[in-house]
């Protein structure tokens, strides 16, 4: 069965940064156990109070940043679109009693194509891109990635593109990967212990229980897409840490296999 991962996704430049973590995504697609038929991808930059399934033919390219080096707003990732699993997928969450729409207008946030172009640069594979919303309960969130959990018996690769701390009011410009802030540590730590055990008690519980909760999460959409792609393996229950590095004092770059 294809595992499900988790990949925090930075700064939009992260496209074009050089460092441990590109250097691991660039080298990623290589570890998985077979080429992936399709990938369903959370990304924390799509955000619908309905759920959305991304279903165009080829989707275009989103640039929703400003103030990033001209050569990011030339990017393209024309990835094609999977309308017919797009359809499927929302058949599997009317059948967990979550309405949903497909959507075949939209494009990839950098969310998805700054990850996608550094994992799967030829743009090649189909792509079902979802939204994620903040207002469900993080056990809902959970429940939601296991509704199309039986995905992956088929090679289809589920993703959820976020961040485990991102806080970016309480980022350090210029600082170097050495020089982690202490809450951060200790929140991802937290994590680290919860994931790797699979305690999803007291990971839906994380803003009352973890340690800098308030500051390494203070809005969930980033948070989100690690839960889904958790949930999409309930079945097999593992979760292993691929990576982790630190951008900026507190940013952190992580990649979690689940499955």
């Amino acid at each position: 069965m294809m595992p499900a991962y988790f990949f925090a996704h930075g700064a939009p430049s992260l496209v074009i940064e050089d460092h441990a973590y590109t250097q691991y995504l660039k080298s990623f697609a290589s570890t998985l156990p077979a080429r992936p038929k399709g990938i369903v991808l959370f990304s924390a930059h799509y955000e619908s109070p309905v759920q959305e399934v991304g279903a165009p033919e080829t989707y275009g390219t989103v640039y929703d940043f400003s103030g990033f080096p001209d050569e990011l707003y030339q990017m393209t990732y024309p990835a094609p679109g999977a309308p017919e699993l797009a359809a499927e997928i929302a058949g599997l969450l009317s059948d967990a009693n979550v309405p949903s729409r497909l959507n075949a207008v939209r494009g990839l946030d950098h969310g998805a194509w700054a990850v996608l172009k550094l994992i799967f640069p030829e743009a090649d594979i189909p792509v079902v891109a979802l939204s994620v919303n903040r207002h469900r309960t993080n056990r809902e969130q959970y429940e939601l990635g296991r509704a199309i959990g039986q995905l992956r018996e088929r090679d289809i690769l589920v993703i959820g593109s976020g961040g485990v701390v991102h806080n970016l009011r309480r980022i350090s410009w210029g600082a170097g990967p050495d020089a982690i802030a202490p809450w951060a540590l200790e929140f991802d730590r937290w994590m680290e212990e919860r994931l790797t055990a699979w305690n999803t008690e007291e990971l839906f519980q994380y803003e009352q229980l973890a340690p800098h909760a308030e500051l390494a999460v203070p809005t969930n959409e980033h948070f989100i897409p690690l839960l889904l792609a958790m949930g999409s393996a309930d079945a097999d229950r593992q979760a292993r840490l691929l990576h982790r590095s630190y951008q900026w004092g507190s940013l952190s770059l992580t990649a979690w296999q689940f499955g």
